[in-house]
């Protein structure tokens, strides 16, 4: 293929015969490169970034003989393979790949390349094996193949390796095997760090200590176990090392040779089981880092006023850390500090004011903590989180809180023994992303200078004892997705707010029950919920938050699905529900409703709704979840439900049902509990015959079968369902087990009639 004269810049480009540096930023290429690149041959630097690609690059690229430096940088290859022709590019001494869609391995004709000096592959998508030749490259010095997802064991990897590597980073793959011996032979080692994988066997330090130039190690969050034999210490004296993560190691104890790491600067030893006191040696270090979370902690080699001049980041969260909370013996220049889950029981009023004074992140959740919130939290300028939640707590919240939610973004005291009133001095600039005051004794009002909290996306003010009308005007909040007043004291109805266009447009979870709600349900309210109106691609993805402190934080709630109470710690951007159960609402169920149709879960339980169900429910194809029992609803079951086949909890207990039972899919499962107290109801579920004489009836025939004959029906009903639905290999497997239980479940049948 020619140059492309439908552009005449490339056009242009390609005619240029001496170019040496060629660079396309932001360019969609309709097809793949242009093939004529391939007669650039002097070029000696090609960087290609956000482009997208729908065909592979062309061989051609291999013509490039006189290329140094090759990058893609966040490219679209439509999961392409790399190409083998760029084992033809001698001379390249630099190759990255970075967040690029490739798939396929690595190929192997990378060996070629004997004077690459750097590889990077970053989030790339690349599979398969690690070619054995690309550790014996001559000049290779460092080598990145991160966040991929290469397998394949390192035990495959042949030695000697190549001399010159100086960092060697393989984290977040799925390798496997012991690591090599040959790895802790690279006198030249700078950075060895392979951490997340599937990596077994056991590593003696010893063996790291001999490596005098390594700075940065991470084993962690692997399958291995490291050790510390007797005289280990001897080589630590001499070492360069500052990042050491042995996370997930199998360590009982910390390793004593760390004492004499005086070059250390990060040391994580998270998720182990290293039990006793923390040594005073760790606080005489000149750490920034320290993360000994996770394990089994339960007191100070001495007391809780400890030396913390250099330390950034604390974390001693998930211990048995007791008594006084760890305070530094001077003002210290900690930003993220992270007590949680411990069994800590007092705090000195002027801690926070006075010892953290930088600090951006604070978390001392589901401790033992006491008295009223320290005010001297209001004095620090940087707080961007703030979690208190599941202590004991008690007093007003603190107004000088919601005063300065132009920092904050975080801010959870849940369970705690909070009262008074929510604080209505909330400016216009409001910074809050996530307010969690769930399940204190807060009361009147919900403040309406909350609508200046216009990033807000979680509110949570459940298990309170608010009184107040439903908060309409919240709905102009253009991110909020969570809104719980569960358990509370709102009244009133719900009118009005059709009037608004796109009322609650991004809203995902709504929580209302078990209030004092009235009045009948205006079936246009529903229309502005466009966010459950769409089917989500983002299933998978997680409702986070982005801070400077904490990186990436994950909102967490409590609700009910499936009749059960989840605490549910990471919450799907895509998971949809309504509960509006437990209140006084009246008239019909809004056919409405039925444009929801990504909703997983939808209760109305326990209300005083009246008419039929609305058949416009049979286009909630993604439901798992309906509760519509103890209401006064009438007429038939819709039979449309039975395409409903994500549906695997459902509840129309006690209402005024009649007629035959749909009789197909997963309906045929569902126990007679979800259909008790409607007299009316008949159908194989609760072991009543319908009369069939004519098409509309529903009248219950007065004879009523053999216990024996009703279950075998049953049962062959769940056999047919299990094959149909879940195929053979699993649908055999239960079905045998239900024949298992049809024997009992018939003898205890003919022993109670």
């Amino acid at each position: 293929m020619g140059p492309d004269t439908k552009n005449p810049i490339l056009s242009w480009i390609s005619n240029i015969t001496q170019l040496t540096h060629l660079m396309f930023d932001g360019y969609d290429f309709s097809k793949s490169i242009p093939t004529w690149i391939g007669k650039l041959t002097t070029l000696e630097s090609l960087i290609i970034v956000n482009c997208s690609f729908s065909m592979p690059i062309p061989y051609q690229i291999g013509n490039l003989t006189k290329l140094v430096k090759l990058k893609f940088w966040n490219c679209d290859f439509s999961e392409q393979r790399m190409p083998s022709s760029i084992g033809n590019l001698t001379k390249l001494v630099f190759l990255s790949i970075c967040d690029c869609n490739f798939c396929g391995p690595i190929p192997s004709t990378i060996g070629n390349l004997i004077q690459l000096e750097k590889l990077v592959v970053w989030s790339s998508h690349i599979g398969g094996k690690i070619p054995k030749s690309l550790f014996a490259l001559p000049a290779l010095q460092r080598l990145f193949l991160v966040h991929n997802q290469l397998i394949g064991s390192l035990e495959d990897i042949p030695a000697p390796l190549s001399s010159p590597l100086r960092d060697i980073l393989l984290r977040y793959n799925q390798l496997t095997g012991p690591i090599p011996k040959s790895f802790f032979q690279l006198t030249n080692l700078r950075s060895l760090d392979l951490g997340s994988n599937k990596l077994t066997g056991t590593v003696e330090l010893g063996s790291i200590w001999r490596l005098r130039n390594l700075t940065h190690l991470n084993l962690g969050n692997n399958m291995i176990s490291v050790i510390e034999k007797e005289g280990d210490t001897i080589f630590s004296h001499s070492l360069k090392i500052q990042h050491i993560y042995l996370t997930s190691c199998n360590l009982t104890r910390i390793p004593a040779s760390l004492k004499f790491l005086d070059t250390i600067r990060a040391l994580d030893l998270s998720n182990n089981q290293i039990e006793g006191a923390i040594p005073s040696w760790v606080w005489e270090n000149c750490l920034v880092s320290l993360n000994l979370s996770h394990n089994m902690f339960t007191t100070l080699e001495k007391s809780p006023i400890v030396q913390m001049t250099h330390l950034s980041a604390l974390d001693l969260s998930f211990n048995g850390l007791q008594g006084s909370i760890l305070i530094p013996s001077t003002p210290s220049q900690l930003i993220f500090l992270d007590y949680s889950n411990n069994e800590f029981s007092s705090i000195e009023p002027n801690f926070v004011g006075r010892y953290l004074r930088n600090a951006i992140s604070i978390n001392l959740s589901k401790n033992k903590l006491s008295g009223h919130i320290p005010l001297s939290v209001c004095s620090l300028n940087n707080l961007e989180f703030l979690d208190l939640s599941y202590n004991n707590f008690c007093g007003p919240i603190p107004s000088c809180l919601m005063e300065k939610a132009d920092l904050t973004s975080i801010l959870k005291l849940r369970e705690n023994k909070l009262h008074g009133m929510l604080p209505e001095n909330i400016r216009e600039g409001c910074k809050l992303q996530t307010i969690d005051l769930n399940g204190n004794r807060i009361e009147g009002v919900v403040p309406r200078s909350l609508a200046n909290c216009q990033d807000l996306e979680v509110l949570d003010v459940g298990n309170n004892q608010i009184v107040d009308s439903f908060p309409s005007w919240m709905g102009t909040l253009p991110n909020l997705r969570i809104l719980v007043f569960r358990s509370n004291q709102l009244y009133g109805t719900i009118r009005d707010l059709h009037s608004v266009y796109q009322h609650f447009r991004s809203l995902q979870i709504l929580d209302l029950a078990s209030n004092h709600f009235s009045g009948d349900l205006h079936s246009k309210w529903f229309d502005n919920f466009i966010s459950m109106m769409n089917i989500s691609s983002d299933v998978g993805q997680i409702l986070e938050h982005s801070s400077n402190a904490t990186g990436t934080y994950q909102d967490s709630i409590t609700i009910t699905f499936k009749d059960a109470t989840l605490s549910v710690t990471k919450i799907q951007t895509s998971f949809k529900l309504i509960d509006l159960s437990n209140n006084s609402f009246e008239s019909s169920i809004p056919g409405s409703i039925g444009r929801l149709v990504s909703l997983h879960g939808l209760n109305m339980s326990h209300n005083n709704f009246t008419g039929q169900i609305p058949s416009q429910l049979h286009n909630l194809t993604r439901l798992e979840s309906m509760d519509l029992s103890f209401n006064t609803l009438s007429g038939e079951i819709p039979q449309e439900f039975t395409s409903l086949t994500s549906l695997s909890w459902l509840n129309l207990s006690y209402n005024n049902l009649t007629g035959r039972l749909p009789q197909g899919n997963q309906f045929l499962i569902f126990p007679s509990s979800s259909f008790e107290g409607n007299a009316g109801l008949c159908g194989i579920q609760l072991y009543k015959q319908c009369d069939n004489l004519g098409p509309d009836s529903i009248t219950q025939s007065t004879s009523v079968p053999e216990p024996n004959t009703l279950w075998q029906d049953r049962l062959d009903a769940i056999t047919f369902f299990l094959f149909a639905g879940l195929g053979f290999g699993v649908g055999f497997a239960l079905a045998i087990i239900f024949r298992s239980f049809y024997h009992i479940e018939v003898w205890l049948c003919n022993h109670m009639y």
